[in-house]
């Protein structure tokens, strides 16, 4: 008789996208598998993403995906490729959570419901045979150093001093974002305590605190197809472009488009980012002018504060009059060229000063975490530390709004799994 090989134990730490699709595919490999949430439920930030309706990946190429991450885009190539977007999107239809891809080619559940997501993939572990340990808090890794010299994770310590042996621990944590959800850096900890460098947290895809009162004048006005350069004042060089959807809050600004922003600001203080808006992107200064001529002729006996309303939104209205300078019982038809001039280049070039991030806490993504030299990227395994992996957020690796940074955490998870629940 053949001697039975004794099955491999892995540990997931992490509930959220990373430890769940890492659960899975360990669990797929033919290992037993115990993930340890701290909270209640699963996936709790892949419930708030995409405004609820769950934004679970972007259904674009390799190339155009790296193109897409921030921060260390080369060390995520083998998880993209063994694991892309189209995988992702199979896996769901296949356990009957069908897809669809919308504006930006983001990819959404056919029923627009982040729950559906959660729940597809908590299937998945079920029937993967995970067991799933609820209010369960991570005190230490246990390792131990083998004759050569090399150190091995041999399972985790629990906070009530439990210690669960494993032959493979995964770290699926998350980063410091959306503390509310259980990410508050612990996995950090963790790995720092084992020798990884952390790469300090900085927040990314976060909103824009701005300086002045303009903002607070324009709360709740959320603009479409505007055009956005984040100008770098020193040198005023431009550091991104984009167009698209932004909203004005009582702090200053937030939005899809302004998110995204966020993660190219690098080295934040206060007076070192100015924000342009184009107003009007469609037209240039010339039809703008055209145009303006046009509404004033329409609104000839109209003061000029009451002329705009056909050009901007009515919350709009005023602080743009208040900063044009012109006098705002001025008749219209008693404006000059210079001043019409004046107004054209206020609409296509809104000047805000930018003076912070909004605080990490409420960052959808954080920048930084476990330094990528110190984990192998073909099999997301750590160089320091045999046995122990690393998943999503963890990992010192992000990118802009669109479902890229799920997908990271998917293929991160999975291919952290399928090298773990290899024999």
């Amino acid at each position: 008789m053949g001697m039975s090989v004794p099955e491999r134990r892995v540990i997931v730490v992490g509930g959220g996208a990373a430890g769940m699709m890492a659960s899975i595919f360990a669990g797929k490999a033919g290992a037993r598998v115990t993930l340890l949430e701290r909270g209640e439920k699963l996936g709790k930030k892949v419930y708030i993403t995409g405004k609820g309706r769950c934004n679970v990946t972007n259904d674009c190429t390799l190339d155009e995906f790296l193109h897409e991450v921030a921060r260390n885009p080369r060390f995520l190539y083998s998880a993209l490729s063994f694991f892309s977007p189209q995988d992702m999107m199979q896996l769901l239809e296949d356990a009957g959570c069908p897809v669809v891809v919308q504006r930006g080619r983001r990819v959404f559940p056919a029923t627009e419901k982040a729950s559906d997501v959660t729940r597809t993939l908590a299937r998945l572990m079920q029937q993967s045979g995970v067991e799933v340990r609820y209010g369960s808090r991570v005190q230490a890794l246990m390792t131990e150093t083998t004759e050569d010299g090399a150190l091995h994770a041999t399972g985790v310590r629990l906070m009530d001093g439990t210690a669960l042996p494993a032959e493979r621990v995964i770290l699926a944590t998350g980063g410091c974002s959306y503390p509310l959800t259980g990410s508050d850096g612990s996995g950090y900890r963790l790995a720092q305590a084992l020798g990884h460098t952390i790469v300090p947290q900085t927040p990314s895809l976060v909103p824009l605190v701005a300086a002045g009162k303009l903002c607070a004048g324009m709360q709740g006005l959320s603009l479409r197809n505007v055009g956005l350069r984040i100008v770098r004042v020193q040198d005023q060089k431009s550091v991104y472009e984009d167009f698209g959807e932004m909203l004005f809050a009582h702090f200053g600004l937030t939005g899809p488009m302004i998110l995204s922003a966020s993660a190219h600001m690098r080295q934040m203080a206060p007076g070192r980012y100015e924000v342009h808006l184009d107003l009007k992107p469609a037209l240039n200064a010339e039809m703008l002018d055209k145009r303006l001529q046009n509404d004033f002729v329409k609104y000839s006996n109209k003061n000029f504060s009451n002329s705009l309303q056909d050009l901007l939104p009515s919350k709009m209205i005023a602080p743009i009059v208040s900063l044009s300078g012109i006098d705002p019982h001025k008749k219209v038809n008693e404006l000059c060229k210079e001043e019409r001039r004046e107004l054209v280049r206020l609409l296509k070039d809104l000047k805000l000063t930018v003076k912070n991030f909004r605080p990490i806490a409420e960052a959808i993504v954080t920048s930084g975490g476990v330094k990528v030299e110190e984990v192998d990227g073909r099999s997301m395994e750590s160089k320091l530390v045999k046995g122990l992996y690393f998943a999503g957020e963890m990992l010192d690796v992000d990118a802009y709004t669109g479902g890229f940074n799920l997908q990271i955490a998917f293929s991160t998870g999975r291919l952290a799994a399928l090298s773990a629940g290899r024999a």
